[in-house]
């Protein structure tokens, strides 16, 4: 997605939005290699993340949302550089610096940790349970020297009480807090280190819906009060409803559909984001229920069909669409589609 392609993308309702985007993903590709036989030879590859370009800037939400498998968590390991990148660059802007931080080596890295931090999808396996409370959130000071000693304690303690956590039980493990409570003990962990971006891999999916709600909402406050940008994952159109300002669909590996929120929910532009939006549960009973779901299966990334990926699945999928790969292409100022047809299809959205 080119800087000129975006320009009408940065205005977004309800966040401010600096000029250079905080975080430019230009390019970006992961592929992780197959291999066989006794000398590994590579006979393929899997193109779990393939040519992605995406701006996430200052104060906003970007949401990333598609089926399992779609390449999400692949993506938010490449912008964290748990991954090493097939190609392409990441233009990270925090501070008035700017680094691609796939080029930097591990000791550049860790300087750039402070800055971009994570929350994990599962609250149960991502705490150290040999670890009380106050350790799991002090650790990333402790490691990079940010406080010691009686400030050290008073910082944890404002971290909690920030999270909704009572910080009288800093000393107690995770296995005394329910699901939803260990999740605020990984977001005040996160937050230890004063970060520019945090992503946010699928953090309410392990969870059971009111605590979800809470979740969403404390994250909104953070964002609020601390002026955080957030790259958020979810595979629920209805989550990434409720705290994104813009939304990227993901599919193979590639992006289907980029825009604000509000133009997704009302009028998409792509048939696989429609099929989403028809899959969202609707609590009103004169509402028709879809004519048919979403069929069929995830293609295989290590062998993706020709055209466009989506056509096996497509309802409104023709001869073009089974031949040749459809353009990235601004549809509207500010909405992009990967669609030979999405000038001409009238898309149902929910709103």
């Amino acid at each position: 997605m080119s800087e000129e392609m975006l320009t009408d993308a940065r205005r977004t309702e309800g966040a401010q939005i600096d000029e250079a985007p905080l975080l430019e993903i230009r390019g970006l590709k992961k592929y992780f290699a197959i291999e066989k036989g006794l000398f590994r030879k590579v006979v393929g590859y899997v193109r779990a993340v393939d040519d992605v370009s995406l701006n996430v800037y200052r104060g906003q939400t970007v949401g990333l949302v598609g089926e399992s498998g779609s390449g999400k968590t692949t993506l938010a390991h490449c912008v964290l550089r748990a991954y090493d990148l097939t190609e392409g660059e990441i233009i990270f802007r925090p501070d008035g610096m700017e680094v691609d931080l796939g080029k930097l080596e591990r000791k550049e890295l860790r300087q750039i940790r402070p800055h971009v931090q994570m929350v994990f999808q599962d609250p149960y396996s991502s705490l150290d349970p040999r670890k009380t409370v106050f350790d799991i959130v002090s650790e990333p000071l402790r490691i990079n020297g940010a406080t010691r000693g009686a400030e050290l304690e008073a910082r944890v303690r404002e971290l909690l009480e920030a999270t909704g956590l009572d910080h009288r039980h800093m000393k107690r493990y995770p296995h005394a807090f329910s699901g939803g409570q260990r999740q605020r003990i990984g977001v005040a962990r996160a937050l230890a280190l004063n970060p520019t971006l945090i992503v946010c891999d699928e953090p309410v999916s392990a969870l059971d819906v009111s605590v979800q709600a809470q979740i969403l909402n404390l994250l909104n406050d953070l964002q609020a009060e601390r002026h955080l940008t957030y790259l958020f994952i979810a595979h629920n159109l209805s989550v990434i409803e409720h705290i994104s300002d813009q939304i990227a669909v993901m599919y193979v590996g590639k992006l289907m559909e980029y825009a604000s929120t509000d133009a997704i929910f009302r009028s998409p532009k792509h048939p696989y984001t429609e099929a989403l939006l028809s899959a969202i549960p609707i609590p009103d009973p004169d509402r028709p229920l879809p004519d048919e779901g979403l069929g069929g299966e995830l293609p295989d990334p290590a062998n993706p069909p020709a055209g466009c990926y989506f056509h096996p699945r497509c309802k409104y999928a023709a001869d073009v669409c089974r031949q040749e790969p459809p353009p990235w292409d601004e549809v509207e100022p500010g909405h992009f589609s990967r669609c030979h047809f999405a000038r001409e299809l009238e898309l149902h959205g929910i709103r």
